[in-house]
This record gives structure tokens, C-alpha cells and sequence, in this order.
């Protein structure tokens, strides 16, 4: 049986509260600039989503679509935390727009993940925001921005077929066949999504970070010389 809408919105609010509890339990550092580009993230990620995308492929909800490219991308450029939230509140958002706070409870936590493995593995194992692209050589810079970049989306593969079907089983009450049918596509299309995703985010954050930064627009961070 299909859980009740309001219970629905009441899952919703509790992962959020999760959320914004683990960025304070993290000490994230959210300056005004920061939240300002966290928003501006949250919003691309929303219109990425609402505007260019192929909807419901073979009936399983899933679609394709470039919004995870901002989670990415708010992940590379402040961290783990920031871009797990700009892709959280801006592709729940769209969720809900579309009248579906079902779907809203599960890409909330995606995204957040998505968000927070970018940010760990470019920031606290390969220290890409102080790594130095004329120092270390472009190919070894281009790998660490691509690694990062596909580590949250790589992780996605996998996390999205199986919240997934936990939320259509008990959620919205599907059979085990549909439930299990169902995640088989998300994993196929989520697995095209990560790779378009990789591949914009990974141009973007070229192109952005270094006029960011020039442009002292980046929290903490400092004109080029």
C-alpha cells in the first residue's frame, strides 16, 4: 500500500533537518558568497533539470537530464557539503514542482551524496583547490578534476537503483517484480546521466574556476598571479 502524501512531506522535512544537521556537525563555513553560490547552483541544477531533459524512459520515472552537472560543479568549487546541498534543495525542488514529494525524499539524499563523495575525493584526498595546473602538469590535473568530478556520480550508479527501489516498494507500494524491473532502467539511465554529467561538469569547472577565481568569488580563495 502506498504511503499517505502527508507522511511523504513529513520524510521529506526529516531528511532535510539530517542534512542541515550533518553541515553543521561537519563546521561547514557558510560565508554569504558561499550560500549565494550554493543557490546559484541549486537554481542551475532545477533549470538543468526542468528544461533539458528526457522524462520517464520506458515508464520508471527515471529521465535524462544534466541537472546533477551543478551538484558536481558546487562540489568542485566550494566542497562536499555545499554542492551536496545546491543539488539537494534544487533537484527536490523540481521534484516537487512536478507534484511528486515521493521522488523529492530520495533525490534529496542522492544528491547530498553525490555532493559530499565529490567534495571528499577532490578536496581531501586529491587537494584539487590547492593543486596548481601549470605545476602539475595538465594530465594529471585533467585526471584529478575528472575523478573527482565522476566519484559522486559513480557512487550514484549504484545509490539511485537502490533507494530507488525501496521507495517504490514501500513508498509508493509497487510489487517486487515492478519495484526490482524498475531499478534495472535507473541503473542504465543513471549510468548515461553520470557520464554527460562527468563530461560537462569536468568542462565547466575548467572554464569557471580559474575567472572565480581571478575574480575573488570563491570563498577563501585568492587572485591568480
Amino acid at each position: 500500500m502506498a504511503v499517505s502524501t502527508s507522511v511523504l512531506w513529513l520524510l521529506l522535512f526529516i531528511v532535510v533537518v539530517l542534512a542541515l544537521l550533518l553541515a553543521a556537525f561537519t563546521h561547514t563555513n557558510f560565508t554569504t558568497r558561499k550560500i549565494a553560490l550554493i543557490g546559484v547552483m541549486a537554481a542551475l541544477s532545477f533549470v538543468a533539470y526542468e528544461f533539458f531533459r528526457i522524462p520517464n524512459i520506458l515508464g520508471s520515472g527515471s529521465s535524462f537530464h544534466l541537472g546533477n552537472t551543478f551538484t558536481v560543479l558546487a562540489a568542485l568549487l566550494l566542497d562536499g557539503v555545499s554542492g551536496g546541498l545546491a543539488g539537494a534543495f534544487g533537484l527536490a525542488l523540481a521534484d516537487i514542482v512536478a507534484g511528486d514529494p515521493g521522488y523529492a525524499v530520495t533525490t534529496f539524499v542522492l544528491k547530498f551524496i553525490i555532493g559530499l563523495v565529490c567534495g571528499s575525493v577532490a578536496h581531501k584526498i586529491l587537494h584539487l583547490n590547492t593543486m596548481e595546473e601549470r605545476h602539475a602538469g595538465r594530465a594529471k590535473y585533467l585526471t584529478a578534476v575528472t575523478v573527482s568530478a565522476f566519484s559522486g556520480l559513480f557512487v550514484n550508479v549504484f545509490t539511485d537503483p537502490f533507494l530507488g527501489y525501496f521507495r517504490n516498494r514501500y513508498l509508493f507500494g509497487q510489487t517486487v517484480e515492478l519495484a526490482s524491473a524498475m531499478a534495472g532502467i535507473s541503473s542504465g539511465v543513471t549510468l548515461v546521466n553520470s557520464l554527460l554529467s562527468t563530461a560537462c561538469a569536468v568542462g565547466l569547472y575548467l572554464v569557471l574556476y580559474p575567472a572565480l577565481k581571478k575574480a575573488r568569488l570563491l570563498p577563501g580563495a585568492h587572485p591568480a598571479r
